[in-house]
């Protein structure tokens, strides 16, 4: 959620946020790669937040891996925002693909750096949310067909048609329902 709003108002204009998220974020990730994952604050927070559930393993090769993608996007977004006090479209394309991989650990348990792992190593991934990495065959709630495929596609018609309708409406300025500011 930092990583969302900071980037949020550095697109409105202000990366006071974005700068200590930065560092935020690198600090967590340093002590993840290089000193333990048992140290570093957002995982005593999720340990926290989930205590009371049974824990998903995850190998550690492979997501020390995706942690070290982390550093490196991490330290550039350091030089180029921080240090430098620039931004461009590689810091903006660099915060997108951070947003991205968090995102699809957080909404749907698939860790994108663990997923690029065997792509850079030959070990056989191991212990994978959701053992995704053993699935051989599904379960009939997880198959999807040209009906879903047709769904999804009418769907993001419906949202066009939204748009091509209500465009000029949505783009006005709301009022003060109740008079509240003058």
């Amino acid at each position: 959620m930092l990583m969302f709003i900071s980037i949020q108002q550095a697109a409105a204009g202000d990366f006071t946020l974005l700068k200590y998220a930065i560092i935020a974020f690198l600090s967590d990730m340093l002590i993840r790669v290089f000193v333990s994952p048992r140290f570093a604050p957002t995982l005593i927070i999720g340990r926290w937040i989930v205590r009371n559930q049974t824990p998903e393993y995850v190998g550690a090769r492979q997501k020390k891996f995706a942690w070290k993608i982390g550093v490196a996007l991490a330290l550039i977004m350091l030089v180029l925002v921080v240090i430098v006090n620039s931004f461009s479209p590689i810091s903006g394309i660099i915060c997108m693909v951070c947003l991205l991989f968090l995102f699809f650990e957080a909404a749907f348990g698939i860790c994108l750096g663990c997923k690029f792992y065997p792509l850079f190593f030959k070990d056989k991934v191991q212990y994978c949310p959701g053992e995704v990495c053993d699935i051989k065959s599904r379960h009939e709630i997880q198959k999807t067909n040209w009906t879903h495929l047709l769904i999804v596609l009418g769907f993001a018609a419906f949202i066009a048609v939204n748009y091509l309708l209500f465009h000029r409406f949505f783009t006005e300025a709301p009022f003060d329902l109740f008079g509240i500011t003058s």
